[in-house]
């Protein structure tokens, strides 16, 4: 598990402790890194393989959940702007999962999961930069759902609608609001469970080919 900020360390600290304390009794790590730089994937690597150690690093799951957001009309972009959101949304899933790829099980079968956003169909103002991030992740899906599938590998993108989070804290709320409009189901905000139901379903046999 990855963190980019010292003010998450607490929290994932205490999701560390969570699964830990399921029955099975799982090993975790957790690595602070950040994946907007050109380097942030390959350092994760990197350190993933000396805590693993003297055992031969095999990664089976990617999940690409890094990404930022940032609100501005198209008048107020800048290229600033543009970097911050591309490094991370874009750049750092392309060179995360570049990264993992040579550790995937030989025998195929692995399982690359992408979040994306109903952002990324769907026209919001004030977030294009965002908005285009996510439909950069779901042409990378489709284009490499192809291009490694043939051992059975999957890749696939989760796009929720609103979800309670710090980034949808920063949204703006007529945007949230009509969304949940929108939504037939109890015209609702989604909760992490719900999604987290998803990717892990995925994730697992059930979701072979899909």
């Amino acid at each position: 598990m990855t963190y980019v900020s010292p003010t998450s360390a607490q929290a994932i600290t205490d999701l560390r402790t969570r699964i830990t304390q399921l029955p099975h009794a799982p090993r975790t790590w957790t690595i602070q890194a950040d994946l907007s730089t050109p380097t942030g994937a390959s350092d994760l690597i990197s350190q993933l393989k000396t805590q693993t150690t003297p055992t031969p690093l095999k990664i089976d799951i990617l999940v690409n959940n890094a990404g930022i957001e940032i609100v501005n009309h198209l008048t107020e972009t800048t290229i600033e702007d543009y970097d911050k959101v591309f490094n991370l949304n874009v750049r750092g899933t392309l060179l995360m999962t570049q990264a993992v790829l040579p550790y995937l099980p030989l025998e195929g079968h692995g399982r690359i999961i992408n979040l994306s956003s109903v952002g990324a169909r769907y026209g919001f103002k004030g977030i294009s930069l965002y908005i285009a991030s996510k439909a950069a992740i779901e042409g990378f899906t489709r284009a490499w759902a192809a291009e490694l599938g043939g051992n059975g590998t999957t890749v696939n993108a989760v796009a929720p609608g609103p979800v309670p989070s710090d980034l949808l804290d920063r949204i703006p709320k007529e945007i949230v609001e009509a969304q949940k409009a929108t939504t037939p189901v109890e015209q609702r905000l989604g909760s992490v469970g719900e999604i987290g139901s998803v990717v892990a379903w995925l994730a697992g046999r059930d979701a072979s080919w899909v």
